[in-house]
């Protein structure tokens, strides 16, 4: 989510533009020898601002309220106030403030300044801030840091041009790499840090014919760049490097890099390297490396690598019972056991299943599971419902007595079900298969005594969004009086989903009115879910009565919501109401501020206690004071005591802080964010969004450097101690509790 339309900017004519991208990239690779850059730079402290300035900075940013406040101290005789409170300007995000920080860019005589400048800008997102980013590249006068901001910027307003703007994405991708073709000719290390935001600038401006330039990074001594670089090629579905990556993924010493290049050679479903991913799927001592040849193996479909992983996939069950019989109930071998299976249910259906022999294992396999790995989870049920679907669904129905499901297993079922729909025509009886889906989905709706399958007492409503779109996937003819029913639902991500799902469906008067008429309740819930759904929903009714309602919804006291209606008006061509968002109220009071101001500098760690082990967080007051004074007070008030991990993807991140457990929750509250230059390394902590503003109580560890997360998610600390514990965290690990050491 924005906080303004980009739009383009054109102060010179396009032929004289082409004229100046070949002059500014001349001019640029002719000056960046002399810098160094500083993209990863340690935490800046902010000591050097007093706090009274420090104080109006933090207040004016938290309500997203750009005034005279911060145009004026853009302007102060200290450097640190300007560099912080252009900081400020860029987290804001409004593209009335470009000019300024354009002033700030091009005439500001510290380095570090321009470079929070060049940052600021990027983090605005609008089109009229590339030109003063274009005046950097012609620049002589500026480190490697300021123009490295500079190309970090482009990509990301690159990256918000909207489609009709095609032409401009190209143009700015053109840039980028050409910047980064320079940057690889060069064999200075002063550079690394210039190339590592450029190959992300690159990734979110996804340049035309970028292949031979990104790939050329591969031979690079860094291991942070070859990894990056096969990020970028991943992320972008390049193939230009796969010779290059056949061989990192066997033999680089970084397993980060192989872990990439296996990314790569999977999303490019490169067929020859199939022997070598199945060597590392199997064979890899680093378990990230493991997890990412499975899942690169799953997007080549190769049958013939099914055989070994379901032996492998027997042994860690076997490992995992053993586990269990000495008190360990989520070996850290359940996450690669869960992506071996999610393989399988790629590489099984119509092989394994052709002869009884084959059949036995399988259902063997997924009798194991079940037992073992409990609540049940979606990716052994989704896999099973794919190998065997009639046998999947005879054993859901086939008890004398009706099955009891933990809310967490009726999710997993109907997530299964759901995939029924998607089966391929040929699949013997699927008419038959279908029809069987959607009647257990109905039955786990309708959870009542003569039910076949029955929800536990323990928030079974949790269970309903999946339920429903299960159903929806297919297509049943009264889905829209269904979803209509579920609109006047109690749980607010119930009604959430009803509305998204019936904004999919073709616009009718009927629907609505339903949305029309359900929206007013929004403003009591907790959380905004159904708000921000209901609207999107409406505006694809694109009808007048609908309009009225999105207008009315500018004067909602959720800032968020506002901002919706906002973007969704101007989108259906109703007009520019981007001036009915206003600034935040926000709930932190001057004490707040103060509290959260007087840990900069100091040293603030989080001990937190989880079933698995405790590791150590270092909190980053400095980079994002509200952040962790929000995360402080929570783990103060013991809000995340008990609180069930609901979320790990391996090789990527844990995710934690969510007290419903389905990846909804939250306190009933938001906060801003804090965008800042801390790179999303291994081991760094952020939180957790849905968009733009929205934080609340989850957050996250990253397993290893996620490049793309750079500037798009509040870094908050970092762990210092006990990542082997983070490691070995699987879904449905515990939070004990989270102790606060303030020094």
């Amino acid at each position: 989510m924005k906080t303004s339309q980009v739009r383009i900017l054109r102060l010179v004519p396009r032929n004289k533009r082409s004229a100046l991208f070949i002059h500014s990239i001349v001019l640029f690779c002719a000056a960046v020898a002399g810098g160094q850059a500083h993209a990863q730079r340690p935490s800046r402290s902010t000591n050097a601002i007093p706090r009274a300035i420090e104080i109006r900075i933090v207040k004016a940013e938290d309500e997203r309220r750009w005034d005279t406040t911060l145009l004026t101290l853009l302007s102060d005789t200290n450097p640190k106030v300007r560099a912080r409170a252009a900081l400020a300007t860029g987290r804001i995000g409004n593209e009335q403030a470009i000019p300024a920080l354009a002033g700030l860019l091009r005439n500001d005589k510290d380095q570090e300044v321009r470079a929070m400048a060049a940052f600021a800008i990027g983090e605005v997102e609008s089109d009229a801030g590339a030109e003063a980013l274009f005046a950097v590249l012609k620049s002589t006068n500026d480190t490697l840091e300021v123009r490295a901001r500079a190309m970090e910027g482009l990509g990301k307003i690159a990256a918000a041009l909207p489609r009709e703007k095609e032409a401009r994405t190209r143009e700015l991708g053109a840039i980028i790499l050409e910047s980064l073709r320079y940057q690889g000719e060069r064999t200075s290390s002063l550079n690394t840090d210039a190339i590592l935001l450029g190959l992300t600038a690159a990734l979110r401006a996804r340049p035309e014919k970028a292949g031979p330039v990104i790939s050329s990074f591969l031979r690079h001594k860094d291991p942070k760049v070859r990894a990056d670089a096969a990020n970028t090629l991943a992320r972008l579905r390049l193939k230009d490097g796969n010779t290059e990556l056949r061989s990192l993924l066997l033999s680089d010493v970084d397993p980060v890099v192989r872990a990439n290049a296996a990314r790569v050679l999977g999303a490019t479903e490169e067929k020859s390297a199939i022997d070598g991913l199945l060597d590392r799927a199997l064979h890899d001592p680093d378990s990230r490396v493991r997890v990412s040849a499975i899942r690169a193996l799953a997007s080549l479909k190769e049958s013939k690598a099914a055989d070994s992983l379901l032996n492998r996939s027997t042994q860690l069950l076997a490992e995992h019972w053993k586990s269990r019989t000495v008190g360990i109930k989520h070996p850290a071998a359940q996450n690669e056991l869960l992506e071996l299976i999610t393989t399988l249910g790629r590489l099984l259906p119509l092989q394994s299943t052709e002869t009884k022999s084959d059949e036995k294992v399988v259902a063997t396999l997924f009798k194991g599971l079940r037992e073992v790995v409990d609540p049940w989870a979606p990716e052994i049920e989704t896999a099973y419902v794919r190998i065997m679907p009639a046998q999947y669904l005879t054993a859901l129905s086939a008890g004398a007595q009706p099955l009891s499901l933990h809310w967490r297993s009726a999710s997993s079922v109907a997530q299964a079900l759901g995939e029924v729909a998607a089966l391929p025509d040929a699949v013997q009886n699927k008419d038959e298969l279908s029809r069987k889906a959607e009647m257990l989905l109905r039955d786990m709706l309708d959870n009542s005594s003569g039910s076949i399958l029955v929800l536990k007492s323990f928030h079974p409503e949790y269970a309903t969004s999946d339920i429903l779109r299960g159903l929806a996937a297919f297509k049943p003819k009264d889905l829209s009086d269904l979803l209509r029913r579920y609109l006047t639902e109690s749980d607010v991500v119930v009604r959430s989903t009803a509305a998204d799902l019936i904004g999919d469906l073709p616009p009718s008067e009927q629907n609505a009115q339903a949305l029309i008429s359900t929206f007013p309740r929004t403003q009591n819930d907790n959380l905004n879910d159904a708000a921000l759904s209901i609207l999107d929903s409406l505006a694809k009714q694109k009808t007048t009565a609908a309009n009225e309602i999105i207008k009315n919804a500018l004067q909602s006291n959720d800032p968020l919501v506002r901002r919706r209606a906002a973007s969704l008006l101007k989108a259906n061509g109703i007009g520019d109401f981007s001036s009915s968002v206003g600034t935040v109220k926000s709930p932190n009071t001057q004490a707040d501020y103060e509290r959260a101001l007087a840990r900069s500098g100091q040293s603030v760690r989080a001990i937190v206690t989880t079933s698995k082990g405790s590791f150590t967080i270092e909190l980053l007051p400095s980079d994002a004071p509200l952040t962790v004074d929000n995360f402080i007070r929570l783990a103060q008030d013991g809000y995340f005591r008990g609180v069930t991990i609901h979320r790990v993807v391996p090789n990527f991140v844990i995710q934690d802080g969510d007290p419903r457990g389905d990846g909804n929750g939250g306190p009933g509250y938001q906060i801003r964010c804090e965008i800042n230059q801390v790179p999303y390394e291994r081991a760094a902590v952020g939180m957790a969004l849905s968009g733009k503003d929205t934080g609340g109580s989850q957050w996250f560890v990253t397993h290893s450097r996620q490049p793309h997360l750079d500037g798009g998610y509040t870094v908050f600390g970092r762990v210092i101690a006990g990542m082997n514990v983070i490691d070995s965290i699987v879904r449905g690990d515990v939070i004990q509790f989270v102790s606060i050491n303030q020094k």
